[in-house]
């Protein structure tokens, strides 16, 4: 991959050129750099040869790009006047340009944590899943509704991995597949309230999305510190709530693994008090330096709802997680999600029982470690080389690290700085759900980058905090 700022005459464009095709890369930027505004109505272009010479490519590629525009209708030109943005391209509303511009910086360079590579996503193994499932499916799994529980050949699947991976201690009677972890969240949420619970126990630093879905669905909350060894539970629990939110095989955002003897004061607490425990397990397949840490669940099944997802290890678009329930609860939370009509696709649960069953799921596991650890392995490696005055903490899991920013740097200094090169960040701030206060970081997720924009988003990010800290 070969990226390119061209300058010349005064246009500024951005170019990744990635295989053999320079053509479609140049008409690419171009026609995004016009459909945002960046290049209004009338701007002229620079002759073909002096691009050619500033992106390094031939003259011939530039002229052709520039007669496809052209012929398209997003560029004009005449003998002897050169080329320029047609009239045309004006009609795009300003609140679109600037959508479409800050929309365009994110994906260029985004290290926002919480993604997944979806260009890693195993097309072709998906599909050839699809296809067995479809053909061998009883017709009744494809045309009726289907229990709100999930499909029994998914819930057998999940039931078989989870014990095996996992550790969790389940069977498929007590799996609930809901649309993601949120829905699972939002369902447990609703069970809470219909017994007269409303306030939830949540880590002082966590996911802001699930806070919302909490808030949203009528609880308060009330944070629980954490530190380097994760929530500080047991005594420390509030005593209003019923139910906690941990986050136990690796802290979210700080990227630790819950120490032992505060896993066993969790689930004292909850056996004590009758309370609930909801483990968020959202990246329990990614650990990278020793043996996975199992499932809290399987230390007091009957205490703790057990939350996955296919979002990180497949792709979000797929709207499939799962939950391990007590089983004295699996009825109730069957008939709130059937009463709402939140059901999920059957197709997709069978295509995912298959995928399972068949050994795809856990290749493509394999695969996504490999390929996310040496991301994170060069990530850490860059970043010490460049910026030795950063701490980089919680590589050991997960999808993200943590950049400890020296004490009067702001979190919000550096991401202004990095958007405007175009590099998407987010701050530990944001994470933050009241309570305490662990100083300026900055979240960097390395798996959201496709392969090809893996190294300039590094490079970016190095280039930033340096200038940050002189």
């Amino acid at each position: 991959m070969t990226e390119t700022w061209a300058t010349s005459a005064g246009l500024d464009l951005h170019l990744e050129l990635s295989g053999t095709r320079p053509r479609a890369a140049l008409e690419s930027a171009l026609r995004e750099a016009v459909r945002s505004g960046r290049l209004a109505a009338g701007t002229a272009l620079p002759s073909s040869r002096a691009l050619a010479a500033d992106l390094c490519l031939a003259r011939n590629t530039v002229a052709d790009a520039y007669g496809q525009l052209v012929a398209e209708g997003w560029l004009a030109a005449r003998h002897g006047s050169g080329t320029w943005v047609a009239e045309r391209a004006a009609t795009v509303p300003l609140a679109s340009a600037l959508e479409a511009r800050s929309a365009d910086a994110t994906v260029r360079h985004s290290l926002r944590p919480g993604l997944p590579d979806v260009s890693a996503f195993p097309r072709a193994a998906w599909l050839a899943a699809a296809r067995r499932a479809l053909a061998s499916a009883p017709a009744r799994s494809l045309i009726g509704y289907g229990d709100p529980s999930g499909l029994p050949v998914l819930r057998g699947a999940l039931a078989e991995y989870l014990a095996r991976a996992r550790g969790v201690s389940v069977t498929p009677d007590q799996i609930i597949v809901c649309a993601g972890f949120a829905q699972g969240l939002e369902l447990i949420c609703d069970l809470l309230k219909a017994g007269g619970q409303r306030t939830l126990a949540v880590e002082a630093y966590g996911h802001p999305a699930t806070r919302q879905v909490a808030i949203a669905a009528g609880m308060r909350l009330a944070p629980v510190p954490v530190d380097d060894q994760g929530a500080l539970v047991g005594d420390a629990a509030p005593a209003a709530a019923s139910a906690m939110l941990l986050t136990p095989a690796h802290q979210y955002p700080l990227g630790v693994a819950l120490a032992p003897e505060r896993r066993r004061r969790a689930v004292d607490w909850a056996a004590a008090t009758g309370g609930l425990i909801v483990e968020d397990d959202y990246d329990g397949e990614f650990r990278y330096d020793r043996q996975a840490v199992g499932a809290l669940q399987a230390l007091a099944p009957d205490h703790v709802v057990y939350g996955g997802t296919a979002s990180k290890s497949l792709v979000p678009g797929l709207r499939l997680g799962w939950l391990a329930v007590p089983d004295r609860l699996a009825g109730e939370l069957a008939e709130i999600k059937g009463a709402t009509s939140r059901l999920s696709s059957s197709l997709d649960q069978l295509t995912l029982a298959e995928f399972i069953g068949s050994g795809g799921y856990d290749r493509q596991v394999r695969r996504a470690r490999l390929a996310y650890r040496q991301r994170r392995d060069r990530l850490v490696s860059e970043l010490r080389r460049h910026v030795p005055g950063v701490a980089v903490t919680g590589i050991a899991a997960g999808l993200h690290v943590l950049v400890r920013l020296p004490a009067g740097v702001a979190e919000s200094d550096v991401i202004e700085r990095a958007a405007a090169r175009g590099l998407a960040l987010e701050g530990l701030a944001t994470c933050r759900a009241g309570g305490q206060e662990l100083g300026p970081a900055v979240i960097v997720g390395y798996a959201t980058p496709p392969a090809h924009a893996f190294s300039a988003s590094v490079a970016r990010l190095c280039a930033v905090l340096a200038e940050v800290l002189g």
